[in-house]
């Protein structure tokens, strides 16, 4: 198989787009304004274009092989500029954004800017704001902030994709062989060798299908705020305690709360979509330190697990499945079916974007953050960003899920320490 397709994760997250919008966002916030605005994008495209991620596009005209990666031309077409407003025009603007995802085959990526935004939090006076919005079939956000900081100017080397992929004719030996891992890997949660896979959830108002206002809000800390516990594991204890309270106050049980949580996979990157999701119980019935410790052995646990030689035997069967059968598998998908249980009541990602080391036309980034989208069973996600210093909490969610938002934000803020 030739190494420019896609893999059969990655041509996954391609075709399940037509199901489920899966556009990632991410948000830079820079600050102060380019003196000369059209030079800082010219600059962007150069980089651009010497990059491997950026400059490639989906080929998908063969119902028998997967997807092509091939060239793209990035030009200004793939810039669109907005008129200043205050930092809440500016998410909200990004919400209607959602609805216009991008067509990989053509435009895999474009950045939005917004120029002269004010009431940016940690900027006291105008900031550009960049939004990259890009394709999930070239990754997350975990994966797409590099190549993304590249682009703003951060002297770095890009990881290379060291793709897996799988002739047809070995999905039936790749198939046993991950059906002997997986019953070892039976034998070792048995045996206590290996921590058991977290238990399903009850679906709570949260995993409604979205419906009503749509909105995105972050709060943004300075990491040394969040001291006491890693900036996730701190994250996904003031969840627990804000969304126990704000459920609770619209009569549901929040006893058996749970995240979604997004973790990336043990070894090297074998495509794009290098990350699984594992269920992390909230616990918001414990006091704060329990919490904390209970959230981060699970963490941990679920970790263990994946690390498992079941999981990579797994990895090896699908990555050798044929390009037509997991088409059609694919189109059997029906998002509006409902399930009697789930992962979590809520996703929660994390994205590190490194040192804050890049620039927009020489304004230096102070703030970024990333928003996950919404789903049929997902009607309130949060992602955990960071560059250099700054900690931004994201929050997108609709009205049906958390009724109003601005209150679930508030008690999300009180429950930082």
């Amino acid at each position: 198989m030739a190494t420019d397709r896609l893999t059969a994760v990655d041509a996954q997250m391609f075709w399940m787009s037509a199901k489920i919008p899966n556009d990632t966002f991410l948000l830079y916030a820079f600050d102060g304004v380019p003196a000369d605005l059209d030079v800082a994008i010219d600059e962007l495209i150069a980089q651009a274009r010497n990059s491997v991620d950026l400059s490639r596009r989906v080929h998908d005209e063969s119902r028998l092989l997967y997807p092509e990666w091939v060239p793209a031309e990035v030009d200004r077409d793939r810039f669109t500029i907005y008129p200043s407003g205050g930092w809440s025009d500016c998410l909200s603007a990004v919400v209607a954004l959602v609805d216009h995802q991008l067509d990989a085959r053509v435009m895999p990526w474009r950045i939005h800017l917004f120029v002269g935004v004010t009431d940016v939090p940690g900027i006291a006076g105008p900031a550009t704001v960049a939004v990259l919005q890009i394709t999930h079939a070239l990754g997350g956000g975990g994966r797409t902030c590099v190549p993304a900081a590249v682009m703003f100017g951060r002297r770095a080397v890009v990881e290379p994709i060291r793709p897996r992929y799988g002739h047809p004719a070995l999905l039936i030996r790749r198939s046993i062989e991950a059906a002997k891992a997986h019953r070892e890997l039976l034998r070792d949660t048995e045996a206590g060798r290996v921590p058991a896979p977290a238990a399903p959830r009850p679906p709570r108002r949260t995993n409604a299908s979205p419906a009503g206002l749509r909105s995105m809000r972050t709060l943004v800390f300075d990491r040394a705020e969040l001291a006491g516990a890693t900036v996730t594991v701190a994250a996904l204890s003031a969840i627990s305690a804000a969304l126990a309270g704000q459920l609770s106050a619209l009569g549901e049980d929040t006893s058996t709360l749970g995240a979604e949580v997004t973790m990336t996979k043990p070894g090297h990157r074998r495509a794009y979509n290098h990350f699984g999701t594992v269920g992390i119980g909230l616990h918001p019935n414990l006091a704060l330190p329990q919490r904390r410790t209970t959230i981060a052995a699970e963490l941990a646990d679920r970790r263990a697990r994946a690390a498992h030689p079941a999981m990579r035997a797994s990895d090896r069967a699908f990555a050798a499945t044929p390009a037509p059968l997991l088409r059609w598998g694919v189109s059997q998908f029906d998002p509006s079916v409902r399930p009697a249980a789930v992962t979590g009541n809520t996703v929660v990602s994390s994205v590190n974007c490194g040192p804050a080391d890049f620039a927009f036309g020489g304004r230096p980034v102070r703030m970024a953050a990333a928003f996950p989208g919404l789903s049929p069973m997902v009607g309130l996600t949060h992602c955990v960003t960071g560059v250099g210093d700054t900690i931004a909490i994201s929050v997108f969610a609709a009205e049906s899920a958390v009724g109003d938002v601005d209150e679930y934000l508030e008690r999300l803020g009180f429950a930082f320490p």
